[in-house]
């Protein structure tokens, strides 16, 4: 991962605005999806966008679910397990008219309805059972998702592209073990499993960016029952079995994003980052990207004034949001990279997105977005360097 050495870099989180037909499909002629990402690569850098990805066109379908025709001793059931644990925190409690209002309209993830519904009453069963040895078994599907992106990338340098995954932390909810003697030898198995298509992603030369949005968001749902060093214990574990599946990887190919949960609603109950930011640091990665846009946890940037940054890593705040459909004025974008840049070193800081912009955003307010982005990170460099 490149250092912003002379000027502010800019990436983003993940999912793009993908062409009519494309997200939740698999049966897409390569040559067709080939061009799509092409034209998605171009859109970024016509943004201004550095470190780009394939938009995760590739996967299709959402950062969880993709993962279910890859793995096995997996069974589907119909227990709404995960339904009931997405509607179990004190948020959707006291915001219960709100969220059931979002969801009837199909707004809970993009507030115009354009996007697919993501939600798990959507007809598609997403509960799944572990009832057997976890074995990955998607190279196939992960081989042509790389190709595509490698052909779409052209004669740009891999190592400015990244390919999202998930943390094994990410696959537990709606996953229950039936197999494994134990919690931990359940999520070490799902960690050896996902060590396969994490080392598939930088053998081909890409950065891998592990996608851990339900550790933070589970504490609402969990965590606050079992108190707060409770959870720190809890989320360690799984910082632990995710190291494990990064063993074999070099730290500078590894990014890893954690939000808590993208939806559009109150998040009146989130943990603070102070209480998990030094468990974040733990997880072998060069590049943490972390929210820092949304007015839920803006005012976060001042936990560095007491938290130093490890050498040589790299932090990618947000510095602009999914979570409003106003612009952000490249002169604030700017405002919130020199506030992490002179706690950090500007050299340490990216200029990335909250979360993916593609499924929460409408197309046309997620590329204003990327602009603004890189629009402030060029006001950004001239105030720093």
């Amino acid at each position: 991962m490149r250092k912003s050495k002379d000027r502010i870099l800019t990436t983003h989180v993940g999912a793009l605005p993908a062409p009519e037909g494309i997200w939740g499909r698999k049966d897409i002629p390569e040559e067709q999806l080939t061009q799509a990402v092409s034209d998605l690569v171009q859109f970024q850098r016509d943004a201004g966008v550095d470190i780009v990805n394939e938009g995760e066109l590739t996967k299709g379908g959402n950062w969880v679910s993709f993962i279910n025709s890859r793995l096995t001793g997996f069974s589907p059931v119909e227990s709404g397990e995960l339904g009931k644990l997405l509607m179990s925190s004190p948020d959707w409690t006291e915001f219960s008219d709100y969220y059931q209002a979002a969801m009837n309209n199909g707004t809970l993830f993009e507030q115009t309805a354009k996007a697919p519904v993501q939600t798990v009453d959507n007809g598609e069963v997403r509960d799944m059972v572990c009832d057997g040895p976890i074995v990955y078994t998607g190279l196939e599907e992960l081989e042509t998702e790389l190709r595509v992106a490698k052909a779409a990338l052209g004669a740009g340098n891999p190592a400015d592209m990244f390919i999202t995954s998930t943390a094994p932390a990410s696959l537990e909810p709606g996953r229950v073990n039936q197999y494994y003697k134990s919690d931990e030898d359940y999520l070490f198995a799902l960690a050896d499993a996902m060590r396969v298509e994490y080392e598939a992603i930088t053998n081909a030369g890409f950065i891998v960016q592990v996608d851990d949005a339900w550790l933070a968001a589970l504490w609402d749902r969990i965590g606050i029952g079992m108190g707060i060093e409770a959870y720190r214990k809890y989320a360690a574990l799984r910082m632990e079995a995710l190291n494990y599946g990064l063993r074999n990887i070099p730290e500078h190919q590894i990014r890893y994003h954690m939000c808590w949960g993208s939806w559009h609603g109150p998040h009146s109950h989130d943990l603070p980052l102070e209480n998990i930011v030094d468990v974040l640091l733990t997880v072998k990665a060069q590049t943490y990207l972390i929210e820092g846009a949304n007015v839920r946890h803006e005012h976060e940037y001042t936990v560095w004034d007491s938290v130093k940054l490890p050498e040589g890593k790299i932090l990618a705040p947000g510095v602009v949001s999914h979570a409003t459909t106003l612009i952000e004025h490249p002169q604030l974008v700017a405002e919130r990279i020199c506030r992490y840049a002179n706690r950090l070193g500007k050299e340490n800081v990216i200029a990335s997105t909250d979360c993916g912009l593609g499924l929460r955003c409408h197309p046309q307010i997620a590329w204003a977005k990327l602009k603004a982005l890189s629009e402030g990170a060029r006001l950004a460099t001239e105030k720093l360097w």
